[in-house]
C-alpha cells in the first residue's frame, strides 16, 4: 500500500489549517509543506497534522532567481544553501522526511556562466546541503522540470547523472509526471531505469490537473513504482495551466484545485493501485 500526500502550494495562499483539514478530510497520509518557512508557526503545524491524523511529508522548494545554487555571483549562491538549510530545518522540525531541490531558478532556461562551471556548483553545493541534511535525518530530493522551466535537468537521465555526481547516500532521483509525460519517451520505462536512486515523485497529469482530468495513463506508471518497491509517498502537485500559474490561481477561477481535484486525485490513483493489487 502506497503513502499519499498532498502538496500545499496547490492550495495558493489559503490558511494552513484549511489545507491541513482538506487533506485529512480526503483520505491523505501526509501534506507537503511549501519552502516558505518563515510563512509558518511550526508548533500550530504540527499540533494541526496532530489533531487531524496527519503527518508533514516533505517540503517543495521554491527557487527564485535570488535562491539559486548555480548562480555566478557566490553571494547568491551562499544565500540559495542557507535557503536549503533552513527549509531542512524547518521539515526536520516538522517530522518530514524530504527536501525538494532544483539545481537553479524556476523558469531560467539557459545559462549565464560556463556550464561545467555551473554543473559543479549544482554537486558542490547540493553536497554541502546534503551533508548538512544527514545531521538532520533528511533526503535531499533533486527534481527534474521539463525543457520549458529549466536547462540543467531536464529529464530523469540527467538528473541521475548529476546524483551520481553529487554521490551522497542521502540525495536522489525524483520524477513528476507533469515534466516527464513532455521529457521522457516510456515513462514506466524511465522509472524502473532510475528506479533504484528514485527516492520522490510528483503525480499530476498531462495538463497538470488531478489523475485523471488529462490524457496520461497512470497504470503502467503505478505499476512500475511497484515492481522497483517504491516506499515514498506519492504525491499530487496540480497547477493550472498557464507560465505563471501562481499568478493565474491568485486571481481566482481555478475552485477546481481546491475540493474537487484534492478528492479526485487520491480515488483515481488509489483505484488504480487496487486494481492492480487484485
Amino acid at each position: 500500500m502506497f503513502r499519499y500526500s498532498y502538496d500545499a502550494l496547490v492550495y495558493c495562499g489559503e490558511p494552513i489549517k484549511t489545507s491541513i483539514e482538506r487533506v485529512a478530510k480526503y483520505g491523505y497520509d501526509a501534506i507537503e509543506m511549501l519552502g516558505e518557512p518563515d510563512n509558518f508557526d511550526i508548533t500550530e503545524v504540527n499540533r494541526l497534522c496532530e489533531d487531524n491524523g496527519i503527518k508533514v511529508s516533505s517540503t517543495c522548494s521554491i527557487f527564485t532567481p535570488q535562491r539559486d545554487l548555480v548562480h555566478p555571483d557566490y553571494k547568491v549562491r551562499n544565500h540559495a544553501k542557507d535557503y536549503v538549510r533552513q527549509v531542512i530545518d524547518f521539515t526536520a522540525a516538522l517530522g518530514g522526511e524530504k527536501v525538494i531541490v532544483a539545481p537553479t531558478a524556476c523558469s531560467k532556461v539557459a545559462p549565464v556562466a560556463d556550464i561545467e562551471d555551473e554543473l559543479n556548483w549544482v554537486v558542490e553545493n547540493v553536497r554541502e546541503c546534503a551533508e548538512y541534511a544527514s545531521k538532520c535525518g533528511i533526503t535531499i530530493c533533486i527534481e527534474s522540470w521539463n525543457r520549458y522551466e529549466t536547462y540543467i535537468a531536464h529529464s530523469l537521465s540527467r538528473v541521475h547523472a548529476l546524483v551520481k555526481r553529487i554521490d551522497m547516500p542521502n540525495v536522489g532521483v525524483m520524477g513528476d509526471t507533469f515534466h516527464m509525460n513532455i521529457e521522457e519517451a516510456d515513462m514506466a520505462q524511465s522509472l524502473r531505469t532510475y528506479g533504484k536512486d528514485l527516492v520522490h515523485i510528483h503525480l499530476a497529469d498531462s495538463n497538470r490537473a488531478a489523475p485523471g482530468a488529462g490524457h496520461i495513463d497512470f497504470e503502467p506508471i503505478i505499476k512500475a513504482l511497484m515492481d522497483i518497491g517504491y516506499d515514498g509517498y506519492l504525491t499530487f502537485e496540480l497547477l493550472p495551466a498557464g507560465a505563471d500559474p501562481f499568478a493565474v490561481m491568485a486571481q481566482g477561477g481555478c475552485d477546481e484545485f481546491y475540493d474537487k481535484y484534492t478528492k479526485m486525485a487520491i480515488d483515481t490513483i488509489k483505484a488504480v493501485e487496487q486494481k492492480l493489487t487484485i
